[in-house]
């Protein structure tokens, strides 16, 4: 199979389709992220509700007071962990469910995503109690992200059947995941609607998003340039089994199984610095994103319009619209190198973010004063700090496997995801710690 008898991609077919389906595997969890207002007000006690309308007493100055109920204080942490922790075990195991077929993996994952969205929004429309609504709302959030990292791994594992550039359209479509997500949301507030109309609207659009996705990956085996390198590939893994077959003849066993565990460990050795950055690069990120910075209030809005937009525009849609600036930007530059030391020296400063958010206006609060009051001080620390997680830990996504010769490259991008996804669940229970010291 030669590159020049390879038919042209018309009209850039599979690459749209590998952009969608990368779309398709980060939306789920933007989308509930960027919900989190009609997820807390479902929450809220009655009892307290009922409590605050008859409790007609000013609080006294420096009071703190959370009306909030337990469900209601904790969701958004309780929301990151049960997406994290999911999302590592099954991008652990995904190298174990390769006998499953390619094609139910991705498919099946696609269909049971789109039906969580679809009681999702069913669900918006039926009235139920704080903690059942809590306890299903969770159930869900384990589901889309488990089979997430299903869909994630088959499709990666997918594209490095064509050429290198057609893992491209997959990281973009999963980094503007967050902003198209974030952006459904305003316009979903824009539109007037009560919370609850905006958030099936908001659950529908989603549900129309993966069914794009779906149709997108049906339509995928037709085209001639897909099948091109699936066939070519097919036929060189045949030539590659029986070779091995030939050489298992020749080659005890034995002696192979402690080369490949020393080569793991031999890899891991290599490329340690880039596995612990971007573990860390991610346990900061999401240690405080959204966990703290959705709780942050608009000092400047006064009862106004923009009081309900900040959250949405400020948090949401400005971290993912920075965050994939930086993904973006590393395709033009790499600076600084990959043996620089003051890339791993970056991403520990990067931990400043973290009290810089806890002294702005997040509310309520209980143990630290409020330093940073303007809306002001918090949009500027959320562009540098949604910035640098983008353009940092894509370096080091990159460099990882380029620290080593090309033969052991896949194995240090399999080592770079399984850190990556550590960051993500050690993040997740950060979390708890960061939002309760404020």
């Amino acid at each position: 199979m030669t590159a020049t008898n390879a038919p042209k991609d018309r009209y850039n077919a599979v690459w749209l389709i590998f952009f969608s389906l990368g779309l398709g595997t980060l939306l789920p969890w933007n989308f509930f992220m960027t919900a989190t207002m009609y997820f807390t007000s479902r929450l809220k006690d009655p009892v307290t509700m009922d409590a605050d309308l008859l409790n007609v007493t000013a609080p006294a100055p420096g009071e703190v007071v959370d009306n909030r109920s337990v469900l209601e204080a904790k969701f958004n942490n309780v929301m990151t962990l049960c997406a994290m922790l999911p999302l590592l075990a099954f991008t652990c195991l995904n190298s174990f469910l390769l006998w499953v077929p390619q094609k139910l993996r991705i498919m099946g994952s696609l269909t049971v995503i789109m039906v969580v969205f679809m009681v999702t929004a069913i669900l918006v429309k039926v009235e139920i109690a704080p903690l059942p609504f809590f306890v299903v709302t969770m159930i869900k959030i384990c589901i889309i992200n488990s089979f997430g990292a299903i869909l994630q791994g088959s499709l990666f594992g997918m594209a490095g059947l064509l050429p290198a550039s057609y893992t491209t359209p997959i990281m973009s479509g999963q980094g503007l995941a967050g902003t198209f997500a974030a952006f459904s949301m305003i316009c979903a507030i824009a539109s007037g609607s009560e919370l609850n109309d905006s958030a099936f609207g908001y659950f529908i659009t989603a549900c129309g998003v993966i069914l794009i996705a779906i149709m997108s990956y049906v339509l995928l085996p037709k085209l001639e340039f897909f099948q091109y390198y699936q066939e070519g590939n097919k036929g060189e893994d045949e030539e590659n089994r029986m070779d091995l077959l030939k050489k298992g003849a020749a080659t005890a066993s034995s002696s192979q199984e402690p080369q490949q565990k020393t080569s793991m460990l031999g890899i891991f050795k290599k490329i340690w610095v880039m596995a612990l950055s971007v573990c860390f690069a991610f346990t900061v990120t999401i240690g405080t994103f959204p966990a703290v910075t959705v709780d942050v209030k608009s000092t400047i809005a006064n009862g106004s319009a923009w009081e309900g937009y900040f959250i949405p525009v400020c948090c949401f849609l400005l971290f993912n619209l920075m965050d994939w600036a930086g993904r973006s930007l590393t395709a033009v530059c790499t600076w600084p190198g990959k043996d620089s030391k003051l890339l791993p020296g970056l991403l520990l400063a990067r931990v400043i973010f973290v009290p810089l958010f806890m002294l702005c206006n997040v509310q309520p609060r209980y143990h630290l004063p409020v330093y940073f009051h303007h809306d002001a001080w918090f949009i500027v620390f959320m562009i540098f700090f949604a910035f640098s997680n983008g353009y940092l830990a894509s370096l080091c996504m990159c460099f990882g496997p380029k620290k080593v010769p090309s033969h052991e490259a896949e194995t240090a991008g399999s080592i770079m995801a399984f850190f990556l996804s550590l960051g993500l669940a050690f993040g997740a229970g950060l979390s708890f710690l960061t939002r309760g010291l404020v």
